[in-house]
């Protein structure tokens, strides 16, 4: 049995004669079960008309004396198609189509809809745990919805279409499918939607905009209940689409000729490969992703060794098709990763959440970073020469956005620390520097001075010119993904 009360008894009856289906008339009772949205719609149709049928005295006074203030009485009630005056007098039949959801709640919430959709999902080959339905709805639905005063309804209270569809096609979907599942079901009304396809009739335009209008300004503008229409909306095709999935790791890099990300110039590629299509190639292919997304903590250059520990990397996989893996899998791809190349070497790759990743850039720039560079001085050197630059603590330096990145980041000055830094004595023109600086600082820029934009530097603290030949990335000091055993 419905969960309809007395006093729902002229609301329904009303709904009915103004056009709505049986579950319309539901979400306007602020029926709130979903299960009495699940059962078949003859079902609720015909329950629904044994209970107007069944006014009290009271009930069919109210009801009567209504029509005769608002005009000549209407045929008997029929759901979905309630027969007007001028209709019964030779004019084109009602189309049974429900005016306030315009059918979505008729003829798409049955298991052959259910069975087109789970045909659509099965064809797309995923693995899910779990059910999420998204329902897209035409932006008219929003115009049809009920606003006469006379009813006494709260709109917080009413069931929006959008719920009762999930409500009713939720659990067939469930049935069909066997497995959970997410897919998303949209709806269009070409007969009402005409003037919604321009840009500044988007959804939220249109509820901002009815939040706004008043009761009486929008009953001068637009008739209701609303016109009853000839065609029910249509279904776009069923899109599946399951949330990303995030695979952390390190990487070390021991190539100098491999940038991270792919090096394209002027629309021509100068480099075979890159980190980043090394690490998630594999990735791609094992999770059956459409596309991903990479990050990391900072960045080498191409000619930049990452060596120690290795620098902490996220990879979003977009739409992934398969999404579970155990930790076994997860090791046999990185180690997949490994034999590919012996230009990086992964670790600790491991499944994470989207908020884990957040961890990864929180702070990055108070953290720190170790170096080793190889250095050319232009004027001939003995040990005694360098000594002094291990004595050197917490050294500040400002430097201005350098030369060679300045056509992708913004021109500033920025205050960076070297924390420490120690040396080892090669020949007269060549020594090893070891710093431990805060993230971000350009070592290059630090060491030759980039024609001043950086200052100081360690060509004026040596009072010769100077130039790096090499650099490696000995650690990165952040603390994340957590470390796995060998």
């Amino acid at each position: 049995m419905l969960p309809l009360k007395e006093k729902d008894r002229p609301l329904a009856h009303k709904l009915l004669a103004a056009g709505c289906c049986a579950r319309c008339v539901l979400r306007f009772c602020c029926v709130g079960t979903p299960s009495s949205y699940c059962q078949s719609y003859e079902d609720t149709s015909r329950e629904l008309l044994a209970f107007v049928s069944d006014m009290g005295p009271k009930a069919q006074n109210d009801s009567s004396a209504e029509e005769q203030a608002e005009g000549p009485p209407s045929k008997k009630v029929k759901l979905g198609s309630c027969q007007s005056e001028g209709q019964a007098n030779g004019e084109e039949p009602d189309s049974g189509v429900c005016v306030a959801c315009l059918g979505v709640l008729q003829g798409f919430c049955s298991h052959d809809f259910s069975k087109k959709v789970s045909e659509a999902v099965k064809s797309e080959d995923y693995e899910f745990d779990n059910m999420v339905l998204f329902v897209s709805l035409p932006a008219q639905l929003s115009v049809r919805e009920v606003r006469e005063k006379s009813l006494c309804l709260n709109k917080d209270d009413v069931i929006q279409v959008k719920e009762a569809f999930k409500w009713t096609l939720q659990g067939m979907l469930s049935q069909e499918l066997a497995v959970p599942f997410e897919v998303g079901v949209g709806f269009v009304h070409p007969e009402t939607d005409c003037i919604m396809t321009l840009s500044v009739f988007t959804r939220m335009a249109v509820v901002k905009a009815l939040e706004k209008i008043s009761d009486d300004r929008f009953c001068r503008w637009y008739p209701c209940p609303p016109q009853r229409v000839k065609t029910a909306c249509a279904s776009l095709d069923t899109t599946c689409l399951h949330v990303s999935v995030f695979v952390a790791g390190r990487y070390n890099k021991f190539s100098r000729s491999l940038p991270q990300t792919p090096w394209v110039i002027d629309g021509e590629r100068r480099m075979e490969s890159s980190v980043e299509e090394l690490i998630t190639q594999p990735l791609l292919a094992a999770f059956k992703a459409d596309g991903f997304n990479f990050s990391s903590s900072g960045r080498e250059d191409v000619d930049v060794r990452t060596l120690g520990n290795g620098r902490p990397f996220a990879v979003e996989l977009l739409n992934p098709h398969r999404a579970k893996f155990n930790k076994m899998e997860v090791h046999l791809l990185q180690e997949e990763i490994n034999q590919s190349s012996d230009k990086i070497r992964v670790r600790d790759v491991q499944i994470v959440t989207r908020e884990a990743v957040a961890h990864m850039k929180e702070g990055e720039e108070e953290k720190t970073k170790s170096y080793s560079a190889l250095i050319w001085t232009q004027k001939s050197i003995v040990q005694n020469d360098i000594e002094f630059i291990s004595d050197i603590k917490e050294l500040k330096v400002a430097q201005k956005t350098p030369l060679r990145v300045l056509h992708r980041r913004p021109l500033a000055v920025r205050q960076r620390l070297i924390h420490t830094m120690s040396t080892r004595y090669l020949d007269p023109h060549h020594f090893y520097l070891h710093l431990r600086t805060q993230a971000g600082t350009y070592i290059k820029e630090f060491v030759h001075g980039d024609f001043g934009r950086t200052k100081p530097n360690l060509g004026e603290l040596m009072k010769t010119e100077v130039d790096i030949l090499e650099l490696d990335v000995e650690s990165v000091d952040v603390d994340w993904p957590p470390a796995i055993p060998e």
